[in-house]
């Protein structure tokens, strides 16, 4: 089996200008108006107590994005705060004041009109994009990349957007939505992932992420754990490890966690920027076949990137035995503890993280995690069984797929 490759950040450090982006005040904002949205309520913190005293840690956590507003996944968080703000800013609002019935409401429909929001995704992002659109009146198209599942796109097409599968990858079709949105009034990019030119949007997806990092501190505070003394978050473009990392560095400034950011290892354009250690960009091309298909991005956000070389620990491209793995311990968890239906990119950071604290061939891994006994781990499960089928091959057949 491939291993798993890791990099300490060695990366020079930047001015930090992006910080401040994922601010308590900002994250705030994301997280009252998430509070206004009909059916809102926080996602369980899975207290995985006896899996962490068989890997020899004081506490493990694993946040559950599985039961977000009944789409499986914490992307909708991001697109929907970014949707709200933009209407906001074209009606001369404030974020603060305008909460979703507002946004649902004919005065609000009168004002604004109707725009059409472009977006490309693999499957989650862009589900989470057509149900905000549905639910405010808006419309929404969707780029999805070669190898995405009929099932995910049904559940796009069920939300009344226009969607289809397309022959490039992920990065092609972000290319695809941004040229087809030029093309429309009142058309709109609404990606998580910035480039020059391309930033405002993609920092309030940020933030929309940034309301389940809250949640999740205001969770270990309630099961009496001050602060995490690890997180591991998983990457694609990394706007959601951005969007933790930040919260993390400003919510914990004199004590942050220590943070190991995880990639698939076919699409680990984070990971490489970390082994050339110059803090420059670099990109993966071509086709990157993984079954984590919501972290085959193969271009770093770059407003996120600058967050992550200055403040995560290690960067860690994972193949897809470990995802397969981690998914089926989560399945069937150790007798006591919860069982978390985790999907292919949501359990990958259990996976490694189960490896650094087992197998002996990551113990330098683990002394530079500073992983022990002590440690107090946070993990974020980022979709449950997004596509039954897969997940049910995966965990029920023991198909590792690629590897």
């Amino acid at each position: 089996m491939k291993p798993i490759q890791w990099a300490k950040n060695t990366m020079p450090k930047t001015e930090d200008a992006n910080l401040p982006i994922m601010s308590m005040e900002e994250v705030a904002k994301a997280r009252a108006f998430h509070k206004t949205i009909p059916g809102y309520q926080p996602t369980p913190l899975a207290h995985l107590t006896h899996m962490a005293g068989h890997l020899g840690l004081k506490d493990l956590c694993v946040k559950d994005e599985s039961y977000r507003f009944g789409l499986n996944a914490f992307k909708v968080l991001g697109g929907s705060f970014a949707m709200a703000r933009y209407i906001a800013g074209q009606t001369g609002r404030d974020i603060s004041s305008l909460d979703f019935a507002t946004l649902t409401s004919e005065e609000l429909r009168e004002e604004f009109g109707q725009a059409t929001f472009f977006t490309a995704t693999d499957g989650n992002h862009g589900r989470g994009v057509a149900w905000a659109a549905n639910r405010l009146r808006q419309k929404a198209v969707v780029f999805m990349p070669k190898g995405s599942t009929q099932n995910r796109l049904n559940h796009i097409l069920a939300e009344n957007a226009t969607a289809t599968i397309e022959e490039v990858n992920y990065d092609e079709c972000v290319r695809m939505a941004a040229a087809a949105a030029a093309k429309v009034k009142n058309g709109v990019v609404v990606q998580d992932t910035a480039w020059k030119g391309y930033e405002e949007i993609p920092s309030w997806i940020m933030q929309g992420y940034g309301s389940m990092a809250m949640e999740a501190d205001e969770q270990l505070h309630a099961l009496g754990i001050s602060r995490p003394t690890h997180v591991f978050v998983q990457a694609g473009v990394g706007s959601l490890a951005g969007g933790v990392q930040g919260f993390f560095a400003n919510r914990y400034p004199e004590c942050p966690p220590v943070v190991c950011v995880v990639e698939a290892d076919t699409a680990a354009c984070l990971y490489k920027g970390a082994v050339a250690g110059d803090g420059g960009e670099y990109n993966v091309e071509g086709d990157m076949p993984t079954i984590m298909a919501g972290l085959a991005c193969g271009e770093p956000n770059t407003t996120s990137w600058d967050i992550l070389k200055n403040h995560v620990s290690v960067f860690a491209a994972a193949p897809d035995w470990v995802s397969a793995k981690a998914m089926r311990m989560l399945a069937a968890p150790i007798k006591g503890d919860p069982q978390v239906t985790s999907g292919e990119s949501g359990a990958v950071t259990f996976g490694v993280l189960c490896e650094i604290m087992t197998n002996p061939d990551y113990r330098e891994l683990k002394d530079v995690l500073k992983l022990d006994e002590n440690s107090q781990v946070l993990l974020f499960s980022t979709e449950g069984d997004t596509d039954p089928e897969r997940y049910q091959e995966i965990v029920w057949e023991g198909k590792d797929y690629l590897d």
